[in-house]
């Protein structure tokens, strides 16, 4: 036997069906819910990084902040030093000017006192040039002096009979003789005198001079002896011996006044002292 469905349950599922929501409204809403709910865990997502993000910024902004304050006050260390720094290289530049300035004067000056040790020593040097050269003139007229002096210069026979040395007629030379060294040379200008006059190691007394005639008379005290040379003409060479010389004293005047004659006496260069003048024979 067949089964039929009841009518009336029929038109009542068709009722329901007619009557409930279409599915894919359904369908729809739920779309949107799953939408709606992704997009708000996407947010909540994107919020949580960008949070996270923000205080990872803020940690740094927090760090660079104190490194920034740390910067900042280094810079004002470093400020201060650099104005103190300042201060003092303004000294030091001001210090410096000065030292350049006195520099610059000081050579200034000193080129200033070159030139004039320059022009002191040419004009020095011009000088000791004349002077070098008038002296070179000069010794070359002495020298040619001397040489006219060496030429007058002569030897004679004494009145012992002895040829005597070079002979001096004047001062010029008997300078000229003692620059020879040849022998001890003892000048002298006698005058008359009781007393007589020390030459050397002898005693002479002028005893008398004929300036006309250019003569003279001495009396030579030596070796405890009295030896007379009497009408001795100027320019003779008067020889006498003393006690262990083998060569003569010589007596030479070449000038004669009025009570006065000069000369020279000479002996050998190995002579000693003559023993202690006796007096004059009467």
């Amino acid at each position: 036997m067949s089964t039929t469905p009841d009518i009336p349950q029929q038109e009542e599922a068709q009722h329901y069906e007619s009557t409930s929501t279409p599915r894919w409204i359904v369908i729809a809403f739920v779309a949107v819910i799953a939408a709606l709910g992704f997009t708000a865990y996407m947010g909540y997502d994107a919020r949580a990084k960008l949070e996270a993000d923000l205080a990872k910024a803020n940690d740094k902004v927090a760090i660079l902040t104190a490194r920034l304050d740390q910067a900042n006050s280094h810079l004002a260390d470093i400020r201060g030093q650099l104005e103190v720094t300042e201060q003092r290289v303004g000294v030091t530049k001001t210090d410096i000017a000065n030292a350049k300035s006195i520099s610059e004067q000081v050579r200034k000056e000193q080129k200033a006192s070159d030139e004039r040790l320059t022009a002191q020593l040419g004009q020095v040097r011009k000088e000791s040039d004349e002077k070098i050269g008038a002296v070179a003139s000069e010794v070359g007229g002495v020298r040619t002096d001397l040489e006219a002096t060496k030429g007058k210069l002569e030897r004679a026979i004494g009145d012992a009979g002895v040829m005597s040395g070079l002979i001096a007629r004047t001062h010029e030379d008997l300078d000229e003789l003692r620059r020879r060294g040849e022998r001890n040379i003892f000048e002298f200008t006698l005058q008359k005198s009781k007393n007589g006059q020390k030459v050397g190691p002898i005693q002479i007394f002028l005893q008398k001079v004929d300036a006309k005639k250019q003569r003279y008379t001495i009396t030579v005290n030596a070796d405890d002896k009295s030896i007379e040379k009497k009408d001795k003409t100027v320019g003779e060479p008067v020889q006498f011996y003393v006690k262990g010389q083998r060569s003569p004293y010589e007596i030479v005047v070449f000038e004669v006044a009025k009570d006065r004659a000069t000369g020279y006496l000479t002996t050998p260069k190995d002579a000693g002292a003559a023993s202690p003048p006796a007096k004059p024979a009467s």
